[in-house]
């Protein structure tokens, strides 16, 4: 393969851009598939009730000084500009962001995540597990409820009626 082959082809890669230093978004299949059935139930719930627009994995939010992509983003309705959603990437945080764990991924770059999106205003985070099969709802940095397979996971907060069976999201 050519330089110029290479290049184009690393360009065409997400990324994140962290401390001024761009990290490849690279996801297995079985982590799409979970974020694809976070969309579907979320989507599937923001049909019924319009309280915002939901974002997947290839969108870019300004967090700070850094640039991150959600698995799966939610913005509410009290937040989008008049203009409505910008062409290139948001200058504002999502108010929901949801990032799926990989057994791979490094717990102190997801825990320094979950702090970059709390410190730039995004009011709830949840973190999918794929080996543990549970959902980790941050409502702040130090706030922490754990839904498990058996239970119906829920944001009062921000999504008020929604409810999910945690399974769902694994089967």
């Amino acid at each position: 393969m050519t330089a110029t082959a290479q290049m184009v082809f690393e360009d065409d890669l997400d990324y994140e851009l962290v401390d001024g230093v761009k990290e490849v978004k690279m996801a297995g299949a079985k982590h799409g598939e979970i974020g694809a059935k976070v969309t579907i139930k979320l989507g599937i719930y923001l049909e019924k009730n319009p309280i915002g627009k939901l974002y997947n994995g290839n969108t870019t939010f300004q967090i700070g000084a850094n640039e991150r992509m959600p698995d799966v983003s939610f913005v509410s309705t009290t937040h989008i500009p008049e203009e409505g959603t910008p062409s290139s990437k948001w200058d504002i945080p999502p108010d929901l962001a949801v990032e799926v764990i990989s057994p791979n991924d490094v717990w102190d770059k997801v825990t320094d995540k979950v702090r970059d999106y709390f410190a730039a205003g995004v009011q709830q985070v949840w973190l999918v597990s794929q080996l543990q099969q549970q959902v980790f709802v941050y409502d702040s940095p130090t706030q922490i409820r754990v839904f498990t397979a058996a239970e119906d996971l829920t944001s009062e907060q921000l999504l008020p009626g929604f409810r999910c069976r945690v399974a769902e999201l694994f089967q």
